[in-house]
């Protein structure tokens, strides 16, 4: 009786999470911490960053972070701090490879990931045997507001994150190098089933080809538009040698504190945690054209 007991305690939390009900909804958040690191949720609709995208695990919870039944299958990812949901295109730095996809969880929890995409995103973009890619993220303006208003419309019905056609086959020739985008290329589709009554998808699984701009990896420490507090910065940090660099946004110009350049991903994220112990509150990893 102890040792059936005992079965049943352990299988429970599953079996709950197994029986989880899905009630799919938009959402931003409030800043939260994880793993020693700030996030600040926030909605947004434009722009590109770059950084390192980690792939989601198959243990993953039943419900993504907005009430979506988790499908490791599905086009869609995880930012540690856009709004559910938004649409990005994801760029795979090393091989051009991209890819739109559905922002609809939360994480990942480790530091200095840009987001996490499914196994079957990180499948398609090619990512490497470590699960952890450079990438390109742009936030589409007009999918990830018509996902939105979708959503908010439809609050009962259950939103896919996968095309209405399947991709069937898609021959690509090899990784740009430089220069001109080689031609996008030819993706042979299949009509896939979508229930009755289903919220239209916005994304179309089509991959495309850009050059490769693998680059090299920095820690951002933080950006100030007076020399004075970067310099102040960086002279708390001169145990990690940070830099100062120079920029302009239009007609403003700012400065940025960083560590680096590093070669191999597991540097930075040595960097990143420095920083983090020295009580940098939200150092990223970037990638930076060679």
């Amino acid at each position: 009786m102890k040792r059936f007991l005992a079965l049943l305690v352990a299988l429970l939390p599953a079996a709950c999470q197994f029986g989880a009900a899905p009630h799919p909804h938009g959402a931003v958040g409030a800043a939260y911490r994880a793993d020693g690191m700030w996030h600040y949720p926030r909605r947004v609709l434009s722009g590109s960053r770059t950084g390192l995208a980690a792939t989601l695990a198959d243990d993953h919870p039943a419900l993504t972070a907005n009430g979506e039944i988790f499908d490791p299958r599905a086009l869609a990812a995880a930012s540690p701090d856009l709004q559910m949901p938004a649409i990005v295109r994801v760029t795979n730095l090393a091989n051009g490879l991209r890819l739109t996809v559905r922002v609809n969880d939360r994480g990942p929890r480790t530091p200095g990931r840009l987001l996490a995409v499914t196994p079957r995103v990180a499948r398609l973009l090619g990512f490497p045997a470590s699960g952890i890619a450079r990438v390109r993220m742009t936030v589409l303006t007009a999918p990830s507001q018509i996902a939105a208003d979708a959503l908010a419309g439809h609050p009962s019905l259950a939103v896919t994150a996968d095309p209405v056609a399947a991709v069937a086959s898609a021959p690509l020739g090899p990784p740009g190098a430089g220069g001109a985008a080689p031609p996008a290329p030819r993706v042979a589709l299949a009509t896939a089933h979508r229930p009755a009554g289903a919220i239209e998808p916005v994304l179309s699984g089509r991959l495309t080809r850009v050059a490769t701009a693998p680059g090299t990896l920095w820690v951002r420490l933080n950006r100030f538009t007076v020399y004075q507090y970067a310099a102040v910065l960086a002279a708390r940090l001169a145990g990690l040698h940070p830099s100062i660099a120079r920029g302009r946004d239009g007609t403003e110009e700012f400065f940025t504190v960083s560590l680096g350049p590093f070669a191999h991903v597991a540097d930075a994220d040595a960097a990143l945690r420095a920083a983090l112990a020295a009580g940098v509150t939200a150092p990223r990893i970037v990638i930076e054209a060679e």
